[in-house]
């Protein structure tokens, strides 16, 4: 752990879009766990370090909240849209996204439940995908609001619960089957809520994403998750435009009907700088065009090395999310460089299937686990996390630094793992002969592009 020192989650100070530190010895700092870590760089280390263009926190975040339902994108005013209904389902994403969850529920309750919706016809549904529940204390925390968790329904999607979906036929594009949870698909006024963030094989996450796949059944998801699909070369972060994905997640939603989200956006505080609602698709969008200028940062070359980081909490708990922010900055590493990634992994490895996916490619390697996927018309559970990291695997040399894997389970990262930052940048510099190194401190929150 030479050279790297854990410290609490604390604001960062302003500073530019890409900075360059050339010249001496440094500190960087990286997300990490619920902290942040700093990481002193070797001797002749150029860093470029890379960050979102700021965006204003509100001064008022419930107040945008509320002006959001009341001045939607597409659709009435949530007040309106509310009349007359019998049931109101709310999806809320699961425990892997900062959603800031305690600004916006109790205000959808309130005003739906005003308008004469019955309390008790409200549910909030946790949009777990084949994620695990969140249960207890994680479900407090998710939710972010007691007085919701006390008055309102809050509960999990269950994707492998065959009779709590109810199907709506295939796809007329690629024949996905789609089938989704009753409790959503039944609801009178079905609202969607969750983050609008780069998307490492959807594009952008939120709106369309969180019900598909959110709350489908586990048939719907495997299929748009399998190697047909995540091998095209659309399928990638802050591209909607002829993604396989995104093209099915829009048909689901024509197929269901009428929907309404709530899109909102966090800096790297995890503060709201942004919130919409509306028609679902049209509010995500407007939402992403206003994101997207943040997060995708030009930064006019490749670099032999790239020292990122997986987010920090609630991201980097596994290292089944931490694939994510080894996929989102190829585009700025040369090829057969360095990507050096830090991830605590506070929950190890992460679910029993992607377990069993990253021992066959620790068996097989590389070529021989993709050329087994391919032609499935049904993906293994969690194994699409596993063929994406096939994708910085072939690019490059991928090395983790964590402190929260166990060390029995360091093998089946199938990648390099160090315990020295400074040393692993020092390596990385001689073994490319670039001392030019990108340092992208919140991982997959930031997408740094070559061009413009």
């Amino acid at each position: 752990m030479t050279g790297s020192r854990a410290r609490p989650r604390e604001r960062l100070k302003e500073s530019p879009v890409t900075s360059s530190l050339a010249g001496s010895v440094r500190e960087v700092t990286l997300a990490y766990g619920r902290g942040r870590l700093d990481v002193t760089l070797p001797p002749g280390c150029e860093p470029t370090v890379i960050r979102q263009r700021p965006l204003p926190p509100l001064a008022d975040p419930a107040a945008a909240v509320v002006d959001a339902l009341d001045h939607p994108v597409g659709s009435p005013p949530l007040a309106a849209l509310a009349r007359g209904r019998r049931s109101v389902c709310i999806l809320i994403c699961d425990i892997t996204r900062p959603v800031p969850n305690g600004l916006f529920l109790r205000p959808l309750v309130e005003q739906v439940t005003a308008a004469g919706v019955p309390l008790e016809a409200v549910t909030v549904l946790v949009a777990t995908g084949l994620h695990r529940p969140n249960l207890g204390a994680e479900l407090a925390e998710l939710v972010g609001d007691p007085w919701v968790l006390e008055h309102v329904r809050v509960e999990n999607h269950d994707a492998r619960d065959d009779a709590a979906h109810r199907s709506l036929g295939v796809t007329a594009t690629r024949g996905t089957p789609v089938s989704l949870d009753r409790r959503f698909a039944d609801a009178d006024l079905k609202i969607v809520t969750g983050l609008v963030e780069p998307h490492f094989m959807a594009g952008w996450s939120g709106g369309r994403k969180v019900i598909a796949p959110g709350v489908a059944h586990h048939t719907t998801i495997r299929t748009f998750h399998s190697a047909r699909f995540m091998e095209d070369p659309r399928a990638v972060q802050c591209t909607l435009e002829g993604n396989p994905l995104h093209e099915e997640q829009l048909e689901i939603v024509r197929m269901l009907g009428e929907v309404h989200g709530l899109s909102a956006v966090v800096d790297e505080e995890r503060r709201l700088v942004h919130v919409g609602f509306g028609e679902v698709v049209a509010s995500h969008q407007a939402v992403v065009d206003v994101v997207a200028a943040s997060v995708r940062v030009p930064v006019g070359r490749r670099f032999g090395t790239v020292l990122t980081s997986a987010a920090g909490h609630p991201l980097d708990a596994t290292y089944y999310q931490t694939v994510k922010g080894m996929v989102t900055p190829l585009d700025v590493l040369a090829p057969g460089g360095t990507l050096i990634i830090a991830s605590e992994c506070s929950e190890g490895l992460g679910s029993r299937a992607f377990r069993a996916a990253q021992q066959r490619l620790a068996a097989a390697g590389p070529d021989a686990f993709l050329a087994s996927i391919t032609g499935k018309d049904l993906a293994d559970v969690d194994e699409w996390q596993t063929e994406m990291q096939l994708k910085p695997m072939r690019h490059g040399r991928v090395e983790l630094y964590s402190t929260g894997l166990p060390r029995e389970d360091r093998a089946l990262t199938a990648v390099v793992v160090v315990d020295d930052l400074t040393a692993a940048v020092a390596a990385s510099m001689a073994r490319t002969g670039d001392r030019s190194v990108a340092v992208i401190p919140d991982g997959p929150y930031v997408i740094p592009v070559v061009g413009g």
